[in-house]
């Protein structure tokens, strides 16, 4: 009598701590992520809700810190000496490939292009965006100045608190980043062409690349690895092409790189963000625009006469050799004018109507758009523009060939006059791969972003030998990972498992064999007093026990007056019977979830709170949806 209540007792407590112990493992990406407070708020010392609406934004959006991450351990890789090398002009000249890098470098203090290299803004913001995503289970507020530190260090001066702009301060950020980039790119360059940096093939790539591969293979990745690579997420390009009405002439369009795209907001009461998109990108009709060729056709008709005209024989040489010349350039390049032949005056030239187009070329992975608000009279006083501006969840831009759709994961809002007022962020509750692990039991490869040490063995069932008396059990028994250990329950009677192994490196049998776990099972030896002892002290034990326990509980029949039934039924779960009236309440979609944030304060809120402000809404960042 007493060995059975050192028994129950005993099961009681493996069934509690192993209940304990699955709520810890498999319970915390759950609860974390349907609190309430489940988000870092940043504290508003003096005037910073521009900085903090910024962060929050910044810290939604999950290519960004995949780039962070990727920045941050590529330079931790490499050696100190590559970023801390300042990059002689000449050198930046053939890394950027035109001479204005290179006019550019000279002006730039040594000083500057060194933290540009290291990329002192880059780590500072991953380091506060690293913070601002834990998932904490209180309230947790914490400070941005850190990260305004890291700022003023990056360019040695104070940033000021008086009432700042969100989008100014983003467009200060981005555009450090971008340029950290490309300055550590040129570094890493430069240190190939010296051989100061080891040939790394790079850590994107997979490891099944480098198979079979020779140094000569090895070699040519290497060296295209900053061209393969995906850039600054935030970094995208147009180009600006006209074309002249009465010629037909179109130069070489001019390209342009851009952080935030910046759209005006026309003055109505209502409007749309694709007519704000149509505002920039449709075709622009200019007058008064001298064009190239036609200047060019001018001065042919100014030198024509003039040979007609002249008497000399060595003038009229000369004209007809000027406008020889002036006809190939038209027919070649008019943007190339012969230099040795004299133009008439620029005043003279004929003015003529253009049509400009501006189209985007590289589509940047995060779209950070700014809906400029600014309104200025004649006498240079600025107002606020308070139009409604309605903006769709998915964005779709480019053409019918080069289509692109973005989703909507963030937004700035701004309530107040055009001189003060209050900033406020929304951000949607995504939690990325890399930052949590779904698929724990799964297997990966070296490179994955869910890796995981081993996959979930398969469990299944023996056939019943003959003339063994057992009953069957709601739960297979799981195997333990000790060899030794052997997983038994006392409400159940001997079943054993059979364990296929995807890998031999952890012992386990293969398939169409029981493995060592179930020998003692199979033999038909009933268990002594020790070999319970022993399963008591194993986790694994206890969590099958507590499994097979709590089956039977939630399979005992309603009613004990069925006996039969419900031990026919004993295997399929009860059917719930609900009181009539009542409905189980309907749980958030977990993409139609957002944050409002406002400072230290944390709200939840829905797609239709986020839509809903379109007079307030001030910068939008959408994510190119992965094809």
């Amino acid at each position: 009598m007493p060995e059975k209540s050192l028994t129950v007792a005993t099961y009681a407590a493996g069934a509690s701590l192993a209940a304990i112990t699955l709520i810890y493992v498999f319970g915390p990406t759950y609860f974390l992520d349907t609190q309430k407070k489940g988000v870092v708020g940043l504290s508003n010392p003096a005037n910073d809700c521009f900085i903090n609406s910024v962060l929050q934004a910044l810290a939604g959006l999950g290519d960004l810190r995949l780039y962070l991450i990727r920045e941050t351990h590529r330079r931790d890789l490499d050696d100190g000496v590559v970023y801390s090398q300042v990059i002689p002009p000449e050198e930046w000249q053939a890394a950027v490939g035109s001479a204005d890098g290179a006019q550019a470098s000279k002006k730039m203090p040594a000083w500057k292009i060194e933290g540009l290299q290291r990329g002192i803004v880059t780590r500072g913001l991953k380091d506060i965006l690293d913070s601002l995503n834990e998932r904490p289970i209180y309230k947790k507020t914490i400070s941005a100045a850190p990260f305004v530190r890291t700022l003023e260090q990056a360019f040695q001066q104070r940033i000021s608190r008086q009432q700042q702009d969100a989008q100014e301060f983003l467009q200060v950020v981005a555009e450090r980043l971008c340029d950290e980039y490309h300055a550590g790119r040129r570094a890493r360059q430069f240190a190939k062409r010296r051989g100061e940096l080891p040939l790394v093939v790079s850590i994107v790539k997979p490891v099944d690349d480098l198979e079979g591969s020779g140094a000569g293979k090895g070699e040519a990745k290497g060296e295209e690895e900053d061209e393969d690579e995906d850039g600054f997420p935030l970094e995208g390009q147009f180009e600006s092409q006209i074309e002249c009405l009465t010629c037909g002439f179109k130069p070489r369009p001019t390209e342009s790189t851009f952080c935030t795209l910046n759209l005006n907001v026309p003055q109505t009461s209502a409007t749309t963000l694709n007519t704000c998109f149509d505002g920039m990108f449709k075709t622009e009709y200019i007058d008064d625009f001298k064009c190239e060729k036609c200047r060019l056709l001018h001065a042919v008709t100014v030198f024509e006469p003039e040979a007609k005209k002249s008497t000399s024989d060595s003038l009229v040489a000369k004209a007809q050799a000027a406008v020889t010349k002036l006809q190939v350039a038209i027919d070649t390049d008019p943007e190339q004018p012969p230099k040795d032949v004299e133009l008439p005056d620029m005043r003279h030239a004929p003015k003529r109507r253009i049509a400009r187009h501006i189209r985007l070329t590289k589509f940047p992975k995060v779209l950070a758009v700014h809906l400029s608000r600014s309104i200025y009279d004649t006498s240079n006083y600025s107002q606020k523009n308070s139009a409604k501006v309605s903006f769709p969840e998915r964005l779709s831009l480019g053409g019918l060939l080069q289509q692109k759709k973005y989703k909507l994961l963030g937004l700035v809002t701004h309530k107040g006059s055009h001189h003060s007022g209050h900033y406020e962020s929304f951000r949607r509750q995504n939690v990325y791969p890399p930052f949590s692990n779904p698929n724990t039991f799964q297997p990966s490869g070296p490179y994955s972003g869910t890796a995981t040490p081993i996959s979930t063995p398969e469990v299944r069932a023996l056939q019943q030998k003959p003339g063994e008396n057992t009953t069957p059990t709601s739960t297979l028994d799981l195997p333990s990972l000790e060899p030794g250990a052997v997983a038994d329950s006392p409400a159940s009677s001997p079943v054993s498992a059979t364990v296929p192994s995807p890998s031999p490196n952890f012992g386990w049998s293969s398939s169409g064999k029981s493995s060592p776990l179930s020998g003692s099972r199979r033999s038909g030896l009933a268990p002594n007093p020790r070999d319970r002892e022993t399963d008591a002290n194993s986790l694994r034990s206890v969590a099958a026990s507590a499994r097979s326990t709590l089956s039977k509980i939630a399979s005992r029949p309603s009613s004990r007056a069925d006996n039969s039934a419900a031990a026919l039924s004993a295997n399929a779960p009860p059917a719930s019977k609900k009181p009539p009236g009542t409905t189980k309440p309907k749980r958030k979609k977990t993409s139609d979830r957002w944050w409002r944030i406002s400072d230290e304060k944390v709200k939840e809120a829905n797609t239709r709170d986020v839509l809903s402000m379109q007079r307030e809404v001030y910068l939008l960042f959408y994510e190119l949806e992965k094809d």
